[in-house]
């Protein structure tokens, strides 16, 4: 009996230890891998004609200059940790009203997930029904879209450099890679298969939303320029020969990666564009609040594809090694001037 209460006793310790360490993983989330130094605030006036940024957190950037508005990802669901690991997701139709209204979003030209997994496209179709708005993306995107009952009106599949214009901004998208992701298992689930070729109709697994083609976006205007990066991914050669003024630079799961990588990324993308400003996006959690201050990625995420500390002191060093480059962490929401 004694054995036996023993065993039992043991077992308990260790769901009970187990249990604890879920609610940990899972609830308990990283700082942010950026300076708090480099936060700007929103502007109290907008000058006429100005080139405005508003940003809701990963990769979700609304650009203005007063006649058109466009949005990459439009992506305000954020589904938590536990849906995530055991059930099925879907937009989130209350969310995507309130991240319109905070970014004063009626009329939208166009969204443009900058590549396909779910907190990139998936909430992207629910947007354009909302705002009119071309749904712009690889045929993975467009897949997306048709399983939400977006029509093929409202959908434009992209193609490698040949540019779109909206108004004034002139969009090219540009072949990249995803990052890679350390763990093999979920390295396959989240970029093997890559494609959708059939319309995917949610709610699905989160790793039923495919890759699909991961874009890198350089943007022209009259007033300037910049380079959007998705991802901490890329193609070497890629990007030579183009110039931006500012890069929107992805850096979630940077620092899970080897620093040979970080540094060949960052040749590949800042120092092939040479550009003045630096602004890093998708270092925020994906399951946090929707609202409030930016968190870092909860503890279970972060042992996947973290690295918060290595990204902060990459972009720490490269600010300190650089320092004609300016770098700006956005607030969330506000609308902030890029060019006036």
């Amino acid at each position: 009996m004694s054995l036996r209460r023993g065993v039992l006793a043991l077992l308990l310790l260790v769901f009970l230890f187990s249990a604890l360490f879920l609610v940990y993983a899972l609830n308990i989330y990283t700082p942010v891998p950026v300076e708090p130094e480099w936060a700007v605030l929103g502007a109290d006036s907008i000058p006429e004609d100005a080139v405005t940024v508003r940003f809701s957190g990963t990769a979700t950037l609304l650009f203005s200059d007063g006649e058109t508005q466009w949005m990459t990802d439009g992506w305000f669901s954020r589904p938590g940790p536990l849906r995530l690991l055991l059930g099925k997701i879907a937009p989130d139709l209350s969310n995507i009203e309130r991240g319109l209204t905070e970014n004063h979003v009626v009329e939208l030209a166009a969204v443009l997930p900058v590549h396909s997994h779910y907190d990139h496209a998936m909430d992207a179709p629910e947007v354009a029904r909302r705002t009119g708005a071309l749904l712009l993306g690889s045929e993975s995107t467009a897949n997306i879209g048709r399983g939400w009952g977006l029509p093929e009106s409202q959908i434009q599949v992209l193609v490698d450099r040949e540019p779109v214009q909206l108004g004034k901004f002139l969009i090219t998208p540009i072949e990249s890679r995803h990052f890679e992701f350390p763990d093999p298992a979920i390295r396959e689930r989240a970029l093997g298969n890559p494609e959708l070729t059939v319309p995917l109709v949610p709610p699905v697994r989160v790793f039923d939303y495919r890759v699909g083609t991961a874009w890198v976006l350089h943007v022209s205007h009259p007033k300037g320029s910049w380079l959007i990066v998705g991802s901490a991914g890329y193609v070497e050669g890629a990007l030579q020969g183009l110039d931006a003024d500012i890069v929107f630079l992805g850096v979630g799961g940077l620092g899970s990666q080897t620093a040979d990588y970080r540094e060949t990324f960052w040749r590949e993308t800042v120092d092939a564009t040479a550009p003045t400003h630096i602004i890093p996006i998708h270092f925020d959690s994906l399951t946090g609040s929707a609202e409030g201050p930016f968190r870092g990625p909860v503890q279970a995420v972060a042992l996947i594809s973290g690295g918060q500390e290595e990204t902060l002191l990459f972009l720490h060093d490269k600010a300190a090694d650089n320092p004609e480059l300016h770098f700006s962490v956005l607030p969330r929401f506000e609308e902030v001037v890029l060019f006036d």
